[in-house]
């Protein structure tokens, strides 16, 4: 028997329902409500993880990195929103950071993440660049145009005061996408431009704005909705695709080999074992179930001896029902 379909044998237990005492903490064997990891065969030349125990028999698909939260901030508004953004991202996501104590350091904060969330918020209203008031400014064309980021995933939000300068609400936020966008970023999480009261705004893209804005002076009580549903809605655009979310009962691989033929001669061993020990379960509960059919009243079966196999068919008078016993039936 082959080093493949020995472990396609060894997985076969989890479609059945049964669940002994004595596999009961089995990785191999689980019942299809508690089975959540992902298992599927594989042969010799595949990797393995050298600490991931050998009856798991589990390809694991994460990665080591999350999601950064980076923000700029003046006021502390929107610090206040990124930690609302950290929150509901839970585990998924580190920070947030401020950007202020992030120069000399992005490339190897950048190289760390494949996703990120950025916020800004704007001042020096009517100019065209740096109009976030923060270390953004000072990286925008310098430090940051050095990183190679192209193909990270990338989501921006910003905050305006969108009745005091409704003909530049939230331009800080245009500029910062355009950065990571002409950098060859993948960039999430545009939004409606519904349900807010400016004139104009230089972070409108294709009738779209370019990320999460909020009016913490006029809308304050709206910004937490908008942060939920936005969190959402980078989930479902892919936002945590190819990042890690591993739960804590998930086996984490830190190193990979390529097994050698004494792992693999102990692996087929141990499958070997485990796969005779579920064998054995099938049959012991085959043999219950045929004593609890024995016991049953057979008025309502017809009783089919074939002496050749030793069985009994028992067929319903209707036809459409039948069940087996390894013995033949008793004379009435």
């Amino acid at each position: 028997m082959s080093f493949q379909s020995i472990l396609s044998l060894a997985i076969f237990g989890s479609s059945y329902g049964f669940s002994p005492s004595s596999v009961q903490n089995s990785a191999l064997y689980r019942s299809p409500q508690s089975f959540s990891l992902k298992t599927k065969s594989f042969g010799k030349d595949e990797y393995v993880g050298r600490k991931l125990s050998r009856d798991c028999l589990t390809i694991l698909h994460a990665t080591k990195n999350k999601i950064l939260i980076i923000y700029g901030t003046s006021t502390g508004s929107t610090e206040t929103v990124a930690d609302m953004i950290a929150e509901e991202f839970g585990s998924d996501a580190e920070g947030p950071i401020d950007i202020d104590g992030m120069q000399g350091s992005l490339a190897k904060k950048f190289d760390d993440f494949d996703a990120f969330i950025v916020g800004t918020p704007t001042w020096n209203t009517g100019a065209d660049t740096e109009r976030s008031g923060t270390s953004w400014d000072e990286l925008y064309y310098d430090e940051i145009q050095d990183l190679n980021i192209s193909g990270k995933k990338v989501a921006v939000f910003g905050l305006g005061d969108q009745i005091s300068y409704s003909e530049n609400y939230a331009d800080a936020a245009g500029e910062l996408h355009d950065v990571f966008k002409d950098l060859g970023c993948e960039m999430l999480g545009y939004t409606s431009l519904e349900g807010y009261e400016h004139e104009s705004s230089k972070a409108v893209r294709d009738k779209k704005f370019c990320g999460l804005l909020c009016d913490m002076v006029n809308q304050e009580d709206l910004s937490e909705g908008r942060v939920k549903n936005w969190v959402a809605q980078l989930r479902d655009e892919g936002i945590l695709d190819g990042t890690a979310s591993v739960s804590a009962s998930t086996p984490i691989v830190d190193e990979v080999a390529t097994p050698s033929n004494d792992d693999a001669a102990q692996a087929i061993s141990e499958l070997k074992k485990e796969n005779a020990r579920l064998r054995e379960m099938l049959e012991e509960n085959s043999h219950m179930l045929d004593k609890v059919l024995e016991k049953q009243d057979d008025r309502s079966f017809t009783p089919h001896y074939n002496s050749k196999t030793q069985r009994t068919m028992w067929t319903s008078h209707d036809g459409r029902t039948c069940y087996y016993t390894d013995k033949a039936p008793k004379s009435p």
